[in-house]
C-alpha cells in the first residue's frame, strides 16, 4: 500500500525524504556507530545537532541576535502556565486576544497567576473572525499581550499582526510556525509545540528576548523558569534528543525547498484549491471563516448535512486521505495543510471534493 495523505491536525505529515533520513541512519546516525536516540545529550554528537538547529531556526526565522531559542518539553501547554509564572510578575496584568479555543485555554492559565484582560473576544461571532490588527489597543501597565497566531481547530489565523505598544508581544505559533514568513523581531516570545511543521511531538520551541528572560523571578522552580533554560543553553535536564534531532532534518528540508518564501508559497496554493472548491461548489460547501483570516493550515467546513459529512470522509478515507473530520468540539471537516502536505495531497483533495459535490448535491 503506498503513503497516504495525512490531513490530521497533529501530530502531523512529514516530508518523505525526511522519514527516509530518518530510516536510513536510525540505527547508525552520521556513521557513529549508535542512533540518536541512545546518544548522550551531554556528548559531541548532541550537541553539535542541538546547535546547528538552533541556527538553522534562527537563520530561516529571521531571529534577531538578542534572542535565545530553547528546546523544551510539555508542548505549548505547559507554555500557557509558564508565559504568565515567567512573565507577569506579583499583582500583575496582562491582555489576551480570545480568538478560540487554544487562546482560551491559554487565558485560562494565565488567570491562575494575575488577571487576566480580554483584547478581543471572538466568542461573539463563535470565533469566525479575528480584529484589525491596528485595532488593538494594549492597556498602559500591562505585563504582555498574548495571541494565537493560528486557531487549529477554528481555523483563523493572523495575517497582520497588532502592535503592542511597550508591552511585549507574545505568540503560540505551534500550528503555523515556520509555515510563512513573520517579523520575528516585533516579538518578546514566541512559543510552539513541534508536531506541526517543526518535526515529530515532543520538542516546544521557546524564543524569546534576553529582556523578557530578566523577569524569570528566582523562586520559580528551576524547569518552570525561561532564564535557567537559556543559562543551560537548553541542556538543565535531557532535551527531547530524537525531536532535535529530526527539527533539525525538517529545517534542513525546509532550506533546500527555497526556504520561507518557497514553502510560505505552496502552501498559499494549497490552501487555494481548497477553498476554490468550497467557493464554488454552489453553497455545498461551506466555510464559515472569514474570507480575510482564513487559515493556510486547517481549512475548516461543512457540507449541507451531518449525514452528507459523515459519508465525505468516509470516500476521502477509502482513496487514501486520513484525519478530515472536524474537531469534536465543533465537527464538520478540517483540513490540515501543513508543510509536509504535497501539492499533489491538496490536488487530490480537491477533486474527490468536487466529484463528491457533483454527485451529492
Amino acid at each position: 500500500m503506498g503513503r497516504k495523505y495525512n490531513f490530521y491536525a497533529g501530530p502531523s505529515t512529514l516530508p518523505v525524504p525526511v522519514l527516509e533520513q530518518i530510516r536510513d541512519q536510525i540505527v547508525d546516525t552520521g556513521g557513529q556507530g549508535l542512533s540518536m536516540i541512545e546518544t548522550s545529550h551531554r556528548g559531541g554528537m548532541y550537541e553539535a545537532v542541538h546547535n546547528e538547529a538552533i541556527e538553522l531556526l534562527r537563520g530561516l526565522l529571521g531571529v534577531p541576535a538578542d534572542r535565545k531559542i530553547l528546546f523544551l518539553g510539555g508542548g505549548a501547554t505547559l507554555q500557557f502556565a509558564m508565559v504568565p509564572m515567567n512573565l507577569l510578575g506579583k499583582g500583575g496584568s496582562c491582555d489576551y486576544v480570545l480568538s478560540g479555543a487554544w487562546a482560551k485555554k491559554a487565558a485560562s492559565d494565565a488567570r491562575l497567576f494575575g488577571t487576566v484582560r480580554p483584547a478581543y473576544d471572538g466568542g461573539t461571532d463563535n470565533f469566525t473572525s479575528l480584529p484589525r490588527a491596528s485595532s488593538v489597543r494594549v492597556p498602559a501597565g500591562s505585563s504582555y499581550l498574548h495571541l494565537t497566531s493560528n486557531e487549529t481547530i477554528g481555523g483563523v489565523q493572523w495575517k497582520e499582526f497588532p502592535e503592542s505598544g511597550p508591552a511585549p508581544l507574545v505568540a503560540d505559533m505551534s500550528s503555523d510556525i515556520l509555515s510563512r514568513r513573520i517579523p520575528a523581531q516585533r516579538f518578546g516570545l514566541i512559543y510552539a509545540g513541534a508536531q506541526k511543521n517543526l518535526g515529530p511531538a515532543g520538542l516546544t520551541v521557546v524564543i524569546i528576548s534576553e529582556e523578557l528572560l530578566q523577569r524569570s523571578p528566582k523562586d520559580l522552580p528551576a524547569y518552570l523558569s525561561y532564564r535557567v533554560h537559556a543559562e543551560e543553553n537548553s541542556l538543565y535536564n535531557t532535551p527531547p534528543v530524537f525531536s532535535v534531532w529530526v527539527l533539525g532534518l525538517m529545517l534542513k528540508w525546509t532550506n533546500a525547498q527555497g526556504g520561507l518564501a518557497a514553502i510560505e508559497r505552496r502552501n498559499e496554493e494549497k490552501a487555494a484549491l481548497i477553498y476554490r472548491a468550497i467557493d464554488s461548489s454552489g453553497g455545498f460547501y461551506r466555510c464559515p471563516i472569514d474570507p480575510a483570516v482564513r487559515s493556510t493550515m486547517n481549512v475548516v467546513f461543512r457540507l449541507p448535512s451531518e449525514e452528507l459529512e459523515k459519508k465525505f470522509v468516509g470516500e476521502t478515507e477509502k482513496a487514501g486521505m486520513l484525519g478530515l473530520k472536524g474537531h469534536r468540539s465543533v465537527g464538520g471537516c478540517r483540513a490540515s495543510l501543513y508543510n509536509g502536505m504535497p501539492l499533489e495531497g491538496g490536488q487530490a483533495l480537491a477533486a474527490l471534493m468536487g466529484d463528491f459535490a457533483a454527485r451529492n448535491g
